[in-house]
């Protein structure tokens, strides 16, 4: 095997690593219901909101991979730190889903259907915030991304480009997926009807606050040396 050859595999490998490591951890399912309730069923409005979402993570991606321990160095802030703030927030958006009364839960799914279409400037400012931060691209994909960062020497220009194009690809694969799976999920939830997806919505938030609850275990275990 030539050298080219072997650098076109490693490539790939670290290429594909990226995707298969965030994916399960920004689990873009759990945050559909939510993506819906947002947009309403109005497929210009949730395209448009799917695509600032993925170039929001992508952003969030490949800036955490490439600068993120040295940002957090500069602030004095550990990712132990980072896990447990983010943690909390993901747990305080979870619970406020959960803490809903049964009336609220109705307006909230009938809002889904008579929503009206959000405007581009409605578009991104919700995009951020809660979207794309904490529910899709939150503290744990942000340490991740840090983590998967330090895989990639880049002592060298050379290796600079080429870690470089690999934060970039394997982003670029992540905010693929992500734009397909939000614009569709409209869709997706439409099959459940409104009993399915009250039953989801309930059942992600749940699901949504143990990630946050873990998330802190996590950053508290790391500071405190607990071995999980």
């Amino acid at each position: 095997m030539t050298y080219g050859e072997s650098f076109l595999i490693e490539f790939a490998k670290d290429l594909v690593l990226i995707p298969m490591t965030l994916l399960p951890i920004i689990n873009p399912l759990s945050s559909a219901p939510v993506f819906v309730a947002t947009v309403g069923r109005h497929p210009a409005s949730a395209k448009r909101l799917a695509r600032q979402i993925s170039i929001n993570s992508w952003f969030v991606i490949v800036v955490s991979m490439l600068i993120g321990t040295y940002v957090l160095r500069v602030f004095g802030i550990s990712l132990p730190i980072v896990r447990l703030g983010g943690g909390l927030l993901v747990a305080a958006a979870a619970w406020r889903m959960l803490g809903a009364q049964h009336g609220e839960d109705e307006m909230h799914a009938a809002a889904v259907d008579e929503a009206r279409a959000l405007s581009q400037q409605e578009i991104l400012s919700r995009s951020f915030f809660p979207m794309t931060f904490p529910l899709t691209t939150g503290p744990g994909t942000i340490a991740a991304s840090i983590a998967l960062g330090t895989e990639f020497p880049m002592t060298t220009p050379a290796l600079y480009l080429t870690g470089l194009a690999i934060c970039a690809g394997g982003a670029t694969l992540v905010s693929i997926v992500l734009y397909y799976i939000f614009k569709n999920a409209a869709a997706v939830l439409g099959k459940l009807g409104p009993a399915g997806t009250l039953v989801m919505m309930r059942l992600m938030s749940f699901i949504l606050l143990c990630i946050g609850i873990q998330i802190m275990w996590n950053g508290w275990a790391e500071l405190n040396g607990i071995v999980s």
